[in-house]
């Protein structure tokens, strides 16, 4: 089997699985370190003609990450896609589960059977904080409903304002974002690097909680030790 992996988590959780199956991954895929893979470009904007001559037997693609016609210029050349949508924990960890299987892999992983323990263990939340979850600025998007790390959040007791709101990443002003009266911002450091310089100061007098952005949207490894992680985070303002 040879791989490429248009998704970063998807190339932690091949690399953790099936390293040796893995030939291709995109520049943004920085875990684990020390990836030996041919890098062919962004998840964006990949580059097809280097995807195409690694001859891969299958291409690890999400619908929400990469772009369609990139999905439909390589289904054009002949080469197999593995899609994925999550939109929430279960769902991801279930369409890991049959993306291993489907490469490969002989048993479920180590990884894989301990994120889901810590997620069947983390209890249910008893208080709801009323929360914005910006994911980029200049202009302003923040998470909205349906989303896979709207669904980590809510796990961990977050009343996302936009969860209701007709697009998965609204655009609201940064005017309207402080009229929503929440009691939490969450700035995640990808795909926008928010950091205590660079986030907090446009929303004065509101506690902001800076958390991994892998931790918060990947879907892997990191699922493992997501709960505790950003359960400690989301305390610290």
């Amino acid at each position: 089997m040879r791989i490429v992996s248009l998704v970063p988590s998807l190339t932690e959780a091949v690399a953790a699985t099936l390293p040796e199956a893995l030939v291709g991954v995109t520049d943004w895929c920085t875990h684990p370190a020390g990836l030996a893979a041919t890098r062919v470009g962004g998840s964006k904007y990949p580059d097809l003609d280097r995807v195409l001559a690694l001859r891969p037997d299958v291409v690890l693609v999400n619908v929400e990450e990469n772009r369609e016609s990139d999905a439909e210029a390589l289904r054009a050349a002949g080469v197999e896609l593995y899609v994925t949508y999550p939109r929430t924990v279960d769902e991801a960890l279930d369409e890991l589960g049959r993306m291993l299987t489907a490469l490969g892999a002989p048993a479920e992983p180590g990884w894989l059977a301990a994120a889901r323990a810590a997620w069947a263990a983390l209890p249910t939340p008893t208080t709801s904080r009323r929360a914005v979850v910006p994911v980029w600025r200049r202009p302003w998007i923040v998470l909205g409903g349906n989303t896979f790390a709207g669904d980590v959040l809510r796990r961990l007791g977050l009343v996302n304002v936009y969860a209701d709101a007709a697009e998965r990443y609204p655009r609201p002003s940064l005017d309207e974002l402080r009229a929503q009266d929440a009691e939490l911002i969450v700035l995640p450091d990808e795909p926008y690097a928010f950091t205590r310089d660079d986030g907090p100061e446009a929303f004065p007098g509101t506690p902001c909680a800076l958390v991994s952005g892998r931790h918060l949207t990947w879907y892997g490894p990191s699922l493992a030790d997501a709960p505790t992680l950003l359960s400690a985070q989301l305390t610290t303002t």
